[in-house]
């Protein structure tokens, strides 16, 4: 899922430069369509990799639109307004995050045959089939009319006149244009900060059931608190962004980025219930961190947005990287005392000091 983001952010960002934005909008949501129609010929084979090739060229039209569609708003207005602007484009986001929950829910997991696996391995072949054949039925119902949806989006998007901002310039300069952005601080670390904050998202979102399930709460149970924790980050990101109307962006990202740092040692120390509402509470100090790291990072690059964009989209891998190695940590049972679920916290712990630092230097000494 994550190799998508980071295989297609500069071949997208080279295709935005040399085309438009709008162009890397319609190619994103014809790769995302693509991949999801891709789910009823992997249905077909009943095997495991088409599916992977699927969700791999759904998320390259993912790393278009993260590379098209945020330099894109950036673009549109004042540079001293821009970090808002995004916040506020990006707090639909999470409702599709929120929708997405219920989906798998409601259409997926109650659909399911409940038959486990160690059942099912006792099953003759054409029973399994028959169970595997309804499964995988459910399964991709959800992806087909996905991709009906963004395929009308992307009719919609190509019939209707966009504002050209930004992408005046068609000239493609790769490597010194690379070379000139990350020799900027801001930026350099705005991409360091942005791998992290995916990190700690993916890891809080992740494992809150299995922090829920040591307490012992059911799956469902489980699900149900992820649920309340993306209502919290929704609220949050609305209330952020109209904060930073009075607020520095840089200063509300530290800012932050230290109550997750508190909350989250709640979430390691407090043994019971409440370290599980701390886990909850940590969504609603992620909420403003993507948007706002992206917009502190890409300040004054103008005409090389673009590229900036893509790094920090590739940056987005944190996400495919840092969970395994708290899953790694979990599977210990214990350590140092703790139970390994409440220990493993402590890779998230350290994302926010990175995020923290960062908020603090682009607010006190980068300039």
């Amino acid at each position: 899922f994550y190799g998508g983001y980071f295989a297609m952010a500069f071949p997208a960002a080279m295709f935005i430069r040399k085309f438009s934005y709008k162009a890397g909008v319609l190619l994103g949501l014809g790769l995302y369509a693509f991949g999801a129609f891709l789910f009823f010929p992997a249905k077909m084979t009943g095997e495991y990799y088409p599916f992977l090739i699927a969700y791999f060229i759904l998320t390259c039209g993912l790393s278009f639109l993260e590379t098209s569609c945020n330099p894109y708003i950036l673009s549109m207005g004042t540079e001293e307004t821009a970090t808002r602007r995004l916040n506020l484009a990006q707090s639909f986001n999470p409702m599709g995050s929120l929708l997405g929950m219920y989906v798998a829910m409601q259409f997926i997991q109650a659909k399911l045959h409940p038959m486990g696996t160690d059942e099912r391995a006792l099953l003759n072949d054409s029973e399994f089939q028959a169970i595997k054949e309804s499964d995988l039925a459910v399964l991709i119902a959800p992806y087909l009319t996905i991709g009906l949806v963004i395929l009308a989006m992307l009719l919609l998007i190509r019939f209707v006149k966009m504002p050209k901002n930004g992408d005046q310039n068609h000239k493609i300069d790769f490597f010194p244009t690379l070379k000139r952005i990350f020799t900027q601080t801001r930026y350099r670390e705005g991409v360091i900060a942005q791998f992290f904050y995916v990190g700690v998202q993916i890891m809080c979102w992740t494992f809150i059931v299995q922090y829920a399930e040591r307490l012992g709460f059911t799956k469902a149970e489980g699900q149900n608190f992820n649920i309340i924790a993306m209502g919290i980050f929704i609220t949050s990101r609305f209330i952020s962004t109209s904060l930073m109307k009075y607020l520095k962006a840089e200063f509300m990202l530290m800012l932050f980025a230290i109550g997750g740092f508190f909350s989250i040692l709640g979430v390691i120390f407090i043994d019971g219930v409440w370290g599980l509402y701390c886990l909850i509470l940590t969504s609603g100090f992620m909420s403003l961190m993507f948007p706002t790291i992206y917009g502190i990072a890409l300040y004054g690059l103008k005409e090389e947005s673009t590229l900036g964009a893509a790094g920090l989209v590739m940056a987005i891998v944190g996400g495919a990287l840092m969970p395994p190695l708290q899953g790694m940590i979990i599977d210990q049972g214990q350590v140092m005392g703790l139970p390994a679920v409440n220990f493993s916290f402590i890779l998230p712990l350290i994302c926010f000091v990175v995020i923290a630092i960062y908020g603090f230097r682009s607010w006190k000494v980068l300039k």
